[in-house]
């Protein structure tokens, strides 16, 4: 296994490969952070400056899906909700990282995927800051396993409580990563949640661009990191949907293709996973990301139940 894990051939093959038939980027990760944990990766500089650029490939992909023109009609409605979770939960992160020690970067890592969305985010992020593959990777891990967890756990709370459409996508939009497992939990409540929650969404997935940018000018003063000009590629995509919206069938091919790209980028990142490293990290990674997250989902819950923010998109 060694001898074919030593060819360069074998990933990018088998990056291709997982693109074409799986459409989560959670196959890609676990695939290959299986074969980094217990073969090892032999070419792991390789597959390491091969992930970053497929990452940045795949953020600019992904802004042909954003509908930016429908986001900016209504997204006023939720700008300010979404500025305040975002910000909060950056502040929590940060504070829960200092006590649980966890790194720098992989802490900013955990708190930008549960603040804005998830893999998108941190895939975003982690060049911006000169973040580790390992780093990525962990971060990546953690926040694909608690969206398993929430797209099973959140609707069924949803009922217990009696929340209404409104209230739900609302909160999901809030306290779920992905923006996947966001759709599904929402479609999963009802038709009105699903569009609420989706437009919500949308719009805290903005936020990528000026904390992406924030965590790069932090970076710069430590380590001349450069700025993420990809980043104005994500931006550039979602205006083209916009202004030609005619052509939605091409746009949401295109986001397609980075949502594939996505598989092969995670593949390629959990490959940057080593024994070696794990142990380095310790277990505060993930006691850091389920408690950041159990407490903004309690709060947004507890704030949309009092009624001290609320959401109604016509539909």
């Amino acid at each position: 296994m060694s001898s074919i894990l030593n060819k360069k051939l074998f990933w990018i093959i088998t990056g291709i490969i997982l693109a074409v038939y799986f459409t989560s980027p959670a196959v890609g990760l676990c695939l290959g952070a299986f074969l980094g944990l217990v073969w090892g990766n032999p070419l792991q500089k390789m597959t390491g400056k091969l992930s970053k650029q497929l990452l940045q490939g795949a953020v600019i992909l992904l802004g042909f899906g954003l509908e930016l023109g429908v986001v900016l009609k209504v997204g006023y409605t939720s700008l300010w909700i979404t500025l305040f979770s975002i910000s909060g939960t950056l502040t929590l992160g940060w504070i829960l990282g200092k006590i649980f020690k966890v790194h720098r970067d992989l802490s900013l890592l955990i708190s930008t995927g549960t603040a804005i969305c998830g893999g998108s985010a941190i895939a975003a992020m982690a060049p911006s800051i000169g973040a580790s593959q390992s780093h990525t990777a962990v971060a990546m891990a953690v926040v694909f396993l608690l969206n398993g967890i929430a797209l099973l756990l959140f609707p069924a709370i949803g009922h217990l409580f009696h929340m209404t459409q409104s209230d739900f996508g609302l909160w999901s939009a809030l306290a779920i990563h992905d923006t996947s497992s966001v759709v599904g939990a929402a479609a999963i409540f009802g038709a009105q949640a699903l569009a609420i929650g989706t437009t919500v969404k949308l719009t805290r997935a903005l936020w990528i661009l000026p904390v992406s940018f924030a965590g790069a000018k932090l970076n710069k003063s430590e380590s001349g990191a450069k700025i993420p000009w990809f980043l104005f590629g994500f931006l550039v995509a979602a205006m083209i949907h916009t202004l030609f919206p005619t052509q939605k069938v091409t746009w949401d091919l295109f986001a397609m293709v980075g949502k594939r790209m996505m598989v092969a980028t995670l593949f390629l990142i959990g490959a940057g996973l080593s024994q070696q490293e794990l142990k380095k990290i310790g277990g505060g990674p993930l006691i850091n990301a389920v408690v950041l997250w159990l407490l903004v989902s309690i709060i947004t819950f507890t704030a949309i139940r009092m009624g001290l923010c609320h959401i109604q998109i016509p539909l």
